[in-house]
């Protein structure tokens, strides 16, 4: 049996040990993967829950919704203002603990209205390798996250969504719209809202995986290394500067060492006297099937 095999079995068996559970479902595809599987194994043992909030992308709520929808699971949202979570705004180093914290702390509340003991998350085992603040709230709150404990990676986790014929498996990875404002500067629903257009305009055009990280009035593109060619090309490079221009942006660059994943933290590390190697925390761009855009 392949390693990931192993892991796979050993997730199908954790999964049976909960007989009910509540999952915390965004759409992404670690959530989604780790919703059908308990799916699979429990059935309608299973509640998921998501959040509906300006942290997160429409996109990717309405996303969640409909594969609910889709698949007859119950599904319960819930409205969470991040602007009332004590210190958030102010963009604290810790900020993803204080949000995971409020969060999951009403997802729980959740559980234990139906007495459901098992609350369970989509982290997995690449999560380790960065500064992930909210694990620490995930783990005070007793969320459990048996991808993670299974040591399955977000590629592995692709392949195996594509074999269950999941439509998140070469699913671009999503992150809270917050982490594209460097620590210390102020979360506002207008920077959010500006952060949120600017990536749905790239993802009209064609570009698959991006971030725009926002720095006072610029804004810092970062895109994986298949479409990062397109970007530089003249006429698309013109048409972005002038669509980000009439979003309010004032300059708008392109980061050459592309997308990866918690490009935020790199300050951290500097700050820390280390030098942070972007290819330990990059993720290999998923996967496209010809002719996907």
């Amino acid at each position: 049996m392949f390693p990931q095999r192993m892991k796979h079995h050993a997730l199908c068996k954790r999964l049976r040990e909960f007989g009910k559970v509540v999952v915390a479902f965004s759409s992404g595809v670690d959530s989604t993967f780790l919703l059908q599987s308990a799916l699979d194994i429990l059935g309608n043992q299973v509640l998921a829950v998501t959040a509906q909030s300006r942290l997160f992308p429409k996109r990717e709520f309405d996303e969640a919704v409909q594969f609910a929808n889709e698949k007859g699971i119950e599904h319960v949202v819930i409205d969470f203002n991040a602007f009332n979570v004590d210190g958030l705004p102010s963009n604290p180093p810790d900020r993803c603990y204080r949000c995971k914290l409020a969060l999951f702390s009403q997802i729980r509340r959740i559980a234990d209205e139906r007495d459901i003991v098992h609350v369970i998350e989509g982290s997995n085992a690449d999560d380790m390798h960065d500064y992930r603040p909210g694990m620490r709230a995930i783990a005070e709150l007793g969320i459990l996250s048996p991808l993670r404990e299974s040591g399955l990676t977000k590629q592995e986790i692709r392949r195996l969504s594509e074999e269950r014929g999941l439509p998140t498996w070469n699913k671009p990875s999503a992150a809270c719209l917050a982490s594209r404002i460097p620590y210390g500067e102020e979360i506002t629903v207008e920077r959010l809202t500006m952060i949120e257009a600017a990536e749905q305009c790239l993802l009209s055009m064609g570009f698959r995986q991006v971030r725009v990280r926002l720095h006072g009035n610029l804004a810092r593109i970062e895109m994986g290394e298949l479409d990062f060619h397109r970007l530089l090309s003249g006429a698309m490079r013109e048409e972005i500067y002038v669509r980000f221009r009439e979003l309010g942006f004032v300059y708008i660059s392109a980061d050459l060492w592309g997308y990866r994943v918690g490009s935020t933290n790199e300050v951290l590390a500097a700050e820390d006297g280390c030098v942070c190697k972007a290819e330990t925390t990059a993720e290999t761009q998923p996967e496209q099937k010809p002719g996907a855009q």
